[in-house]
């Protein structure tokens, strides 16, 4: 199975999905506890959400489970979050710091992953950065995720609707921040500008302002679009329309703003 699916488009515009996918090996599967099994740290319909809301956008999809190793952690696994709970390169935790694994990944095997998912998924990911930026003359890499809204061993609290993740305003030019921030404040939902959710090492990785390649993450709290965020994590139709409508005016802001955005 493919680690990752591209599809191409002439937009300025790039979508990162590093965790919709639930593929797992056989192998790797079979490790994993009866918790584990359940998947519930997936991203899950994020793929769903956003299909068709921009024409010719370009979308860079990791297919693997972020079980089998995270798309969105450093190669190194070094921490995003120094001080707080998190998970790693590959978890051996879920989100509510319970194991899943009847036998934790050894270091030779997490090496193996490492070159056999993570890096063809970044392979891709750059390769599409580079081709959509000599394109347009700039590129906008817009990292989707989805999370809980309700998670305390990672935070306090009830989650904001929108989390918008630029590292503290370093991986994106101002007006792309501003741009998406408004529209979340418009929208009447929570929002939140680098809270619990500052950016992956994708975002913070790629996002390179001043080399016209502009990277932000948008953090959505799944009880925005499924019906329960537990078991079986169902799409629900009419929560999920009315937020299509906004993360639609998100994405083509963006797309109208890249022109004056261009190195």
């Amino acid at each position: 199975m493919n680690p990752v699916e591209v599809v191409r488009g002439d937009s300025p515009l790039i979508l990162g999905l590093p965790h919709t996918g639930t593929h797992l090996p056989e192998a790797i599967l079979a490790r994993l506890n009866a918790r584990g099994r359940i998947l519930a740290d997936t991203d899950w319909h994020i793929e769903r959400l956003y299909d068709g809301l921009l024409p010719g956008v370009t979308t860079v999809r990791a297919t693997f489970h972020r079980y089998v190793i995270d798309a969105n952690r450093g190669p190194d696994d070094a921490s995003l979050y120094p001080g707080q709970n998190t998970t790693g390169l590959v978890p051996v935790t879920d989100f509510d710091g319970e194991p899943i694994w009847t036998e934790e990944p050894t270091p030779a095997e997490i090496a193996e992953r490492r070159a056999n998912f993570h890096a063809p998924y970044h392979e891709a990911l750059a390769a599409e950065i580079e081709r959509v930026k000599a394109r347009n003359g700039v590129a906008i890499l817009y990292d989707c995720h989805s999370i809980r809204s309700v998670i305390p061993f990672l935070f306090e609290g009830v989650l904001p609707d929108f989390n918008i993740g630029t590292n503290n305003g370093t991986t994106c030019d101002p007006r792309i921040e501003a741009a998406t921030f408004d529209i979340c404040a418009g929208s009447g939902r929570t929002h939140v500008l680098n809270g619990r959710f500052k950016g992956g090492w994708t975002t913070r990785h790629y996002g390179r302002p001043q080399d016209g390649v502009h990277a932000i993450q948008m953090e959505l709290a799944q009880s925005t679009h499924l019906q329960s965020e537990t078991p079986p994590f169902a799409y629900d139709e009419a929560r999920a329309a009315a937020l299509r409508t906004t993360l639609a005016a998100i994405l083509e802001r963006l797309a109208a703003l890249a022109p004056e955005l261009k190195a």
